[in-house]
């Protein structure tokens, strides 16, 4: 059977699938984990941690709604979605253990995976669908990506070992190199929170790595804020640049500002030692994660001297940066147009 979607198409619903469901997702816990960990709020931290461990089903969901797919089609594929992306497993006692958000790149995969299922199969299953698309999708579907998964998981890790090698540099050059992977990396399907975890990063190359990622929250908000409404340009630094992550794999030259931008505001880890620890090297700015963490790390703490260079480099530089390499790069080089940073989530 034909299956009437370019490949272009397909590959374009499921990343941006992928990406709007890292994005809510993670939102709550970056709006509120720090609050909730300073109010010692334990049902805050509880509620957006089962919201990041949802992150799977959500991918699932997103993805099928891209596809314009049936309810029991979108079901189906979320169902999928979490048993391919290792978020559960068996616990010896009964019943499953939750925990984390699973790979990002497995979700993807198998979403990839059950959305090509439901195309194939399409509506030739007529009234039995409802018995068999669920069943199919939770076995096959689901059961290619688990069969993935220790795959995906060495590629993912062989990676996070390239970064750590940049950690053995000279403080400047590492952070540099650093910011500049994980402001790519942040649009791409790749979990940085994953890999900074993976890989132990911290110190001053996690600040680094928090910068870049600011620096791609702030560069992709001002080079699309002509295009998109005011929450998405938000959402850029406030939730994830990841939303951004179809639109930079259709386009790559669309990030030369951002990589610009990442290279000197990474740089200041180094000049002004920023440290980070594992987990903040992923958010960057979202939820005040990173530069809370910068603060917390640095000699002398909540200083007036500390919370300047911290604001310094979590968000001055880097949105005047963003101004700068915008200007450059897209109003004078015309290396991109601000429809190609545009997003649509309604």
């Amino acid at each position: 059977m034909a299956i009437n979607i370019k490949p272009k198409d397909f590959t374009m619903n499921v990343l941006n699938g992928v990406a709007m469901g890292v994005v809510v997702s993670l939102i709550p816990g970056a709006l509120l984990s720090e609050l909730s960990k300073s109010l010692d709020w334990s049902f805050g931290l509880t509620a957006t941690g089962i919201a990041q461990t949802l992150m799977p089903i959500v991918v699932g969901v997103a993805v099928a709604i891209n596809f314009k797919f049936t309810p029991i089609q979108i079901g189906s594929l979320g169902m999928a979605c979490v048993v391919g992306s290792g978020v559960a497993r068996l616990n010896p006692e009964g019943g499953f253990i939750f925990q984390g958000t699973g790979d990002v790149i497995n979700t993807g995969l198998t979403a990839a995976i059950g959305a090509l299922l439901i195309l194939v199969l399409g509506e030739k299953l007529k009234a039995f669908t409802i018995l068999v698309i669920p069943t199919i999708l939770v076995v096959v579907g689901g059961g290619l990506g688990l069969l993935l998964l220790p795959y995906v998981k060495y590629i993912t890790t062989m990676l996070g070992q390239f970064v750590a090698m940049l950690t053995e540099f000279q403080p400047i050059p590492m952070a540099i190199a650093i910011a500049i992977i994980f402001s790519m990396m942040i649009v791409s399907p790749i979990a940085t929170v994953g890999i900074a975890t993976a890989i132990s990063l911290t110190g001053v190359a996690s600040g680094a790595a928090n910068l870049g990622i600011c620096a791609a929250g702030f560069g992709l908000c001002i080079a699309g804020w002509k295009t998109n409404s005011i929450p998405t340009s938000l959402a850029h630094f406030i939730g994830s640049p990841k939303m951004q992550m179809a639109n930079v794999l259709k386009k790559p030259k669309i990030m030369l500002p951002v990589i610009c931008n990442a290279a000197i505001t990474g740089a200041l880890a180094a000049f002004l030692n920023l440290q980070g620890t594992s987990f903040s090297a992923g958010f960057g700015f979202s939820g005040l994660i990173g530069p809370i963490n910068a603060l917390a790390l640095a000699d002398g703490g909540w200083s007036v001297g500390n919370i300047i260079k911290v604001v310094l480099a979590f968000a001055v530089v880097p949105i005047i940066l963003g101004f700068v390499f915008n200007y450059i790069f897209n109003q004078k080089l015309a290396v991109a147009d601000p429809e190609d940073y545009k997003l649509d989530f309604n």
